[in-house]
């Protein structure tokens, strides 16, 4: 079995570390496994308060998490985990637009579920990705 390899970026991934202790991504292999991100701001840790702002700025710490645990970004997900308070046809029309954004070249496998609540108490979307990133 390969070696696993655990990671946290800086700032208010660190701090999930210490408060929580949860890692943000693991590497094992050829892969990269993120555990689910909100819309918080990765310095500060606070919820952005629109909900389409919130939904982005998810998409945007995914992004970090990846290029953190040494990937590419989102060019290399393969799969998508979604989880919402929110199951409107605006709220996934937004997911369905930032999907269409950060991988423009390719269509991942996708999971969206609805849900009555997340872990932190203002947070409305979370979004875990599995990326595969060669050896």
């Amino acid at each position: 079995m390969s070696q696993l390899r655990y990671y946290a970026y800086a700032d208010h991934g660190v701090h999930l570390q210490e408060i929580n202790s949860y890692h943000q991504a693991v590497r094992v292999g050829d892969r990269i496994e993120c555990s689910g991100q909100g819309g918080w701001n990765c310095t500060s840790g606070e919820m952005k308060k629109d909900l389409y702002e919130e939904i982005d700025q998810a998409f945007e710490n995914v992004d970090r998490n990846l290029k953190d645990a040494g990937g590419e970004g989102w060019s290399q997900v393969f799969r998508v985990n979604s989880y919402h308070t929110d199951m409107s046809n605006e709220a996934l029309g937004h997911m369905v637009k930032n999907l269409r954004k950060w991988m423009p070249n390719h269509q991942p496998l996708l999971t969206c579920v609805g849900v009555a609540k997340l872990a932190q108490e203002d947070m409305r979307i979370e979004i875990e990705v599995s990326a595969y990133v060669g050896t």
